[in-house]
């Protein structure tokens, strides 16, 4: 359509074009010193001991799980109101999702449903931060203690989050990042694992290279030596250089870039306060807020169409939205895999049904919120009951 809105822009300006096209005049293409600097500047601005670059969250959360020991017959405590990834991982070792409700505000998981789904078989937890809220990681923190139980916190939408003042990323074991092209800062494809713990790092790393004692910069470098050993079967989930330049350049940008995103969710909130058909997006006071979605509910009661029709019309309009997520226990393979029916994560089956994202990017204008705003508000107002 003519004039339509995406969904999403990327922000990427000559700074990133300059690192990139600096990385292929180098020679040095896969992963090398652009990786290991862009870790050390990642893990800088955590507030992370450790940082370890790899191709994507789904690969950091699945070497996360390794490290923290995750083996066949095992559970992973799991919100399933979250991406495919979450939860695809935990089956990687023949081990099984136990899905976990949300509360209807942040859409975060319900920490008061946590300690019923514990058994003898949880291993660990995946608290997600949904659309860049925090959870509540003091008391997933308590309960994990109490249950011995791994926090590895899925920060997909989490750069740059704050709980308490102290960012997300230097905070549980484990925490990992996306830098998909979506993502508050991105390197096309890839992500991040952060910890506090050595031997992690270290297991971490390795496994990211196929379990080699030496990874290609110590064995292609001049300080390096051809000599190498496998350790234990690993994988290719190693992240280039390319993808760190520009990873470089965009960590440069991300408190402007989440000051822009702030602010189109600011002028959200003032354009829909007075919408009782709308319930907008809500940050807790002891948190910041990384705006990487911004998503509304509808009040289905108050309006004669379904959320499908409503989006429907939006993009008719030329404004370009989605949905974040359906729930994963909706989904036909764990649906029929473990059992689950929509009324036993009731919250989570509701709300899917009332959830729109709209865009939000850092390059939005402020006549392309307006756009937004005008169009949600005209879509309201004809659809009353």
């Amino acid at each position: 359509m003519k004039n339509a809105l995406p969904f999403h822009r990327s922000d990427v300006g000559e700074e990133e074009i300059a690192e990139v096209v600096d990385v292929l005049r180098s020679g040095w293409l896969t992963t090398g010193p652009k990786v290991r600097e862009f870790e050390q500047e990642f893990a800088a601005v955590v507030g992370a001991q450790h940082a370890v670059a790899v191709n994507s969250c789904t690969a950091a959360l699945h070497l996360a799980l390794e490290a923290a020991g995750v083996r066949e017959g095992d559970e992973v405590l799991v919100p399933t109101m979250t991406f495919a990834a979450t939860a695809e991982v935990v089956t990687y070792f023949k081990a099984r999702p136990v899905f976990i409700d949300c509360v209807q505000d942040t859409l975060n998981l319900d920490t008061d449903r946590i300690e019923e789904t514990i058994t003898d078989k949880t291993k660990a937890i995946i608290p997600v931060h949904f659309a860049g809220h925090p959870c509540d990681l003091n008391k997933i923190q308590s309960i994990a203690r109490a249950h011995n139980l791994h926090v590895i916190e899925d920060a997909a939408h989490a750069l740059p989050a704050r709980y308490h003042g102290k960012m997300v990323g230097g905070i549980s074991d484990s925490t990992c990042f996306s830098f998909y092209a979506t993502k508050n800062i991105t390197t096309g494809e890839g992500g991040m694992v952060t910890t506090n713990n050595a031997e992690w790092a270290s297991r971490i790393r390795m496994m990211s290279l196929h379990g080699l004692s030496r990874d290609a910069w110590n064995r292609y470098s001049s300080q390096g030596s051809w000599y190498y050993e496998i350790l234990s079967p690993g994988f290719k989930y190693n992240l280039t250089d390319i993808a760190a330049a520009l990873g470089l350049a965009q960590l440069k940008k991300c408190d402007r870039f989440w000051k822009a995103r702030e602010r189109c969710a600011s002028l959200y909130h003032e354009g829909f306060q007075d919408l009782p058909e709308i319930m907008c997006p809500s940050a807790a006071s002891h948190v910041q807020h990384a705006w990487h979605l911004y998503v509304i509910q509808l009040d289905l009661d108050r309006l004669r169409v379904s959320r499908d029709e409503f989006i429907r019309q939006l993009q008719q309009a030329g404004v370009g939205c989605s949905v974040h997520f359906i729930p994963l226990h909706l989904h036909p393979y764990h649906r029929d895999m473990w059992g689950y029916r929509p009324e036993d994560l009731p919250v989570s089956s509701m709300v899917f049904q009332r959830i729109l994202s709209l865009p939000l990017y850092s390059k939005m204008t402020e006549d392309e919120i307006n756009r937004v705003i005008n169009t949600v508000r005209t879509l309201v107002k004809k659809s009353r009951r």
